[in-house]
């Protein structure tokens, strides 16, 4: 029987966050802002295990307490994204048909019922799909010097979120070989195969915490969780 493991790429040094650790183990309303991550992966159902990959020279890991069931780590990030994933593959021995569920860990408010949504609707898919946003607003392509080109329709357009979910053996076989700065996620990764994975519309709170300032967003979605 196939499994079901969500992979949770975690070997960034979140450069772009300025703060003294990886934006990863930053604390969030009492715990490091992955452990949330973690946690809505571990508490869907169907999941069998939650992996994180994080970088062999990790500092932060260890020191925490993450007492979360189905958790297992992988010490062998890599220096992208896609080599990460790629070794957390390879670590992991998945069997070709095993469903893999690739999650940023900064997209921490991430719901159970969006990670069902996703299961449910690539059961039977022949490729797999991801979680999506149709775009909501115009959008515009800039110039070199920061003025609009042109009025892009957005019909069709959709923003890219994760889990990203395929069987194992077509993402080993996506990321085969292909140079990190090619792609941009799994799925596009997989497009290259000729293939065309399923958009399963997502949730606009779950984003991915790029900068300081999407903190205060998410500790106030999270608090109103367990106010709820």
């Amino acid at each position: 029987m196939a499994r079901m493991i969500a992979l949770v790429p975690a070997a960034g040094s979140g450069s772009r966050f300025g703060a003294p650790s990886p934006k990863q183990y930053l604390q969030l309303n009492g715990k490091p802002l992955m452990w949330h991550t973690l946690a809505t992966l571990a508490a869907v159902p169907g999941v069998d295990e939650v992996a994180v990959v994080v970088s062999p020279q990790d500092e932060w890991f260890d020191g925490f307490d993450w007492d979360l069931p189905k958790l297992s780590v992988r010490r062998v990030g890599g220096s992208s994204r896609a080599e990460s994933v790629a070794n957390g593959l390879a670590a992991l021995a998945c069997a070709e048909d095993d469903w893999v569920l690739v999650h940023d860990a900064a997209r921490c408010c991430l719901s159970v019922a969006a990670v069902e949504r996703l299961i449910a609707a690539l059961s039977g898919h022949a490729v797999g799909g991801l979680l999506a946003l149709p775009v909501p607003d115009t959008v515009k392509r800039a110039d070199a010097d920061g003025h609009v080109a042109a009025t892009v329709p957005r019909n069709g357009l959709w923003l890219a979120q994760t889990p990203q979910m395929f069987r194992a053996g077509v993402l080993e076989n996506a990321l085969r070989g292909v140079a990190a700065e090619d792609i941009t996620d799994e799925a596009a990764a997989v497009e290259r195969l000729g293939l065309k994975p399923l958009l399963v519309e997502g949730d606009a709170q779950n984003f991915k915490v790029t900068y300081p300032r999407d903190l205060a967003l998410a500790r106030a979605i999270l608090a109103a969780r367990e106010d709820y």
